[in-house]
């Protein structure tokens, strides 16, 4: 509650969870907000201005637009978000162990871990597609291989500050189980990073899907996906503009969103950070009245 409050206090932050939160519940309920079958072909209907029927009006094969963004909430943000969330409980596992334990556990899963982050991120999703074939699927699974190991260096980094503190060594001297000590002293106060770190990444992640799916590499016709939608859009880009406006400003202010939202949680959780904002913002003040006094 005292995030949210911190958080809602922040007029931008709140705009970006507003969004962020509205665009999930959207993707969710897509089947009982979409005015109509997304897959549902009106060669009638081809290129069809906005209307009272179609919002956004209707693609090249007469569908309506507005369904397909809804539904392309699905592959664009919400399976993106649980590949995330799986990437980031895989690595921050594979972290908290590395961190806690250090020794011959340390170095045997960093290693493991600079040898998955010593392919390039992009090479090594194009390898997999490769392997395994175009399709969404492939995409999510290799962002998984590809995200975890650098989750895990980030949680470790951080479990290293707190695994000699004065609490660890007391429930250690108490008799306190390893899983316990984890799971109740370091966890929580490792969580900030973790959630900070996460925030970040799934803004990139957004624009990483979208642009394999633009490429062809992602999800496949006829299913909705907003790089599909802008794939699709490609060939009337001059002559039907408007065609790759709905998909292109979705990802925009979604991606935006997150990314403003990830700042205010650093904000939120570094103290060192909020005491500086604070600091900036009567400056910020004093030197605009300043100017425009001298406007004056």
């Amino acid at each position: 509650m005292n995030l949210l409050k911190q958080l809602w206090s922040d007029k931008l932050a709140a705009l970006s969870l507003f969004i962020v939160a509205g665009t999930l519940a959207a993707g969710i309920f897509a089947p009982l907000l979409a005015p109509h079958d997304p897959n549902e072909v009106h060669m009638e209907l081809r290129f069809a201005a906005a209307s009272g029927e179609y919002w956004l009006g209707n693609d090249h094969l007469g569908r309506c637009v507005l369904s397909r963004l809804l539904y392309g909430i699905r592959p664009s943000v919400l399976w993106v978000l649980a590949t995330l969330a799986a990437s980031v409980g895989f690595g921050a596992a594979v972290g908290l162990i590395a961190g806690y334990f250090r020794g011959k556990t340390d170095a045997v899963l960093m290693r493991i871990c600079d040898c998955m982050l010593s392919f390039p991120g992009y090479v090594m999703v194009l390898a997999i597609i490769g392997v395994l074939g175009v399709g969404l699927e492939t995409i999510l699974l290799a962002f998984v291989l590809m995200k975890w190991a650098w989750f895990a260096r980030i949680v470790r980094t951080s479990v290293l500050q707190y695994a000699e503190s004065d609490y660890v060594k007391f429930a250690k001297a108490v008799g306190a189980g390893h899983f316990h000590i984890i799971t109740r002293h370091i966890v929580p106060v490792a969580l900030p990073d973790i959630a900070v770190v996460s925030s970040s990444s799934f803004g990139s992640m957004i624009l990483q899907i979208s642009g394999f799916s633009f490429l062809g590499l992602g999800i496949q016709a006829p299913n909705a996906e907003w790089g599909m939608m802008l794939n699709e859009a490609r060939a009337v880009m001059f002559s039907r503009p408007e065609q790759m406006l709905a998909p292109g400003i979705a990802i925009i202010v979604i991606v935006s969103a997150v990314n403003f939202l990830a700042d205010a949680l650093q904000v939120v959780w570094d103290p060192k950070l909020r005491a500086s904002r604070q600091q900036q913002r009567p400056a910020a003040a004093a030197a605009a009245k300043l100017q425009g006094k001298e406007v004056a």
